[in-house]
């Protein structure tokens, strides 16, 4: 409730990426004195047990994830695992620093419960990126590798990433589907992307280094599409699917037409419906030979419950996230845990692709 009238009446009236870098810089600030975290941790409780999800031989502490962008620089992971997460997707990370595309980059769609982005993958580079990923850490960190926007040669761009940040990461995840870099959803077509898969596993071959890999998919893709990258994703023996990046689709949206005709990918509950559309699509083609991983318009854990069911076995918020507040996450896996008592269950595992689950 304090949340939610602080963002009434202070955050939505500032720009949004402002906020977005001072909340960082400061629980930044914050996980930098001696024992914040480690009390950060024992106020907001660890996750209920139930909670506890086994999967690319790693043990996650909640299905609850962090979505790539929130973190694009390795800022503050560790405080969002903190706060609840199970895990975290960083980045987007770029082989080269970029400065992404002009500001205003992000809107605000409160009547949608929506964002708006045209970031363009800012950041400082794989060399940063590493760097950050050598110090200690307790949270299980994926790492959302794009397309450098002056590279001419995707591949090799993507490789040199790879080099760098593989042996570093928990997970990999090639991003071939934002619609804020020109031409990178071309590499979802199917030649391409298993041209780019193949030159990143000769990358993590060369350097010796075993890490499970998956690629992020849009939600804009037609089922045609859904069911051929699915398919090339099990014959690549890729570990997982991350579904599904922003929409470029602006069907349905209350917000002024000034905001929503702006350039960008749209994030939050619009994307709801389509979102579990693309996982039950995947699910379909690769029942549980892959690890399916769902983002796009979670706001509760009734959203994640469904996800689950619905085969996922983890899940990832940003937009909840940010209109929820820092006691969303904890909120959730609360929730969650309730849903998961209620319905019997020792563990939410044994929910993965029970749809229909009386509910």
């Amino acid at each position: 409730m304090t949340y939610r009238l602080l963002f009434t009446l202070v955050l939505s009236r500032l720009d949004a990426e402002t906020v977005h870098t001072r909340t960082a810089r400061a629980l930044g600030a914050l996980g930098r004195i001696p024992g914040a975290r480690g009390l950060l941790r024992a106020l907001v409780g660890r996750p209920d047990p139930s909670l506890r999800v086994e999967a690319f031989g790693r043990v996650f502490p909640s299905p609850l994830g962090v979505a790539a962008g929130l973190d694009k620089n390795l800022e503050w992971f560790e405080e969002l695992g903190a706060l609840g997460f199970g895990f975290v997707e960083v980045g987007t990370v770029t082989a080269e620093a970029q400065p992404g595309n002009p500001r205003p980059r992000i809107h605000r769609l409160p009547a949608d419960r929506a964002l708006l982005n045209s970031m363009g993958f800012p950041n400082a580079g794989a060399h940063a990126a590493a760097r950050r990923l050598r110090r200690p850490r307790t949270t299980l960190v994926a790492v959302n590798v794009g397309r450098t926007k002056a590279a001419t040669d995707a591949a090799a761009d993507y490789r040199r990433s790879i080099a760098r940040l593989a042996p570093l990461a928990d997970l990999l995840v090639l991003n071939v589907s934002s619609p804020n870099t020109p031409g990178l959803r071309d590499l979802q077509a199917v030649q391409s992307l298993r041209e780019l898969v193949c030159a990143v596993r000769a990358e993590l071959s060369a350097s010796a280094t075993s890490v499970p890999l998956l690629v992020k998919l849009a939600p804009d893709l037609s089922d045609g599409e859904l069911d051929a990258i699915a398919a090339v994703a099990l014959e690549l023996s890729l570990d997982g699917l991350v579904c599904t990046n922003t929409t470029t689709s602006r069907d349905g949206l209350a917000s002024a037409p000034e905001l929503t005709a702006r350039p960008g990918g749209i994030s939050g509950a619009p994307l709801k419906a389509r979102s579990l559309e693309v996982l039950r699509r995947v699910r379909a083609v690769t029942g549980d030979r892959l690890v399916l991983v769902s983002v796009g318009g979670i706001e509760n854990a009734d959203d994640a419950l469904a996800r689950i069911r619905a085969g996922a076995t983890l899940v990832q918020a940003y937009t909840g996230f940010v209109y929820g507040g820092p006691a969303w996450p904890r909120a959730v896996n609360r929730g969650l845990a309730a849903r998961i008592r209620a319905l019997g269950v020792e563990s939410v595992s044994d929910l993965i692709g029970t749809e229909p689950y009386p509910v």
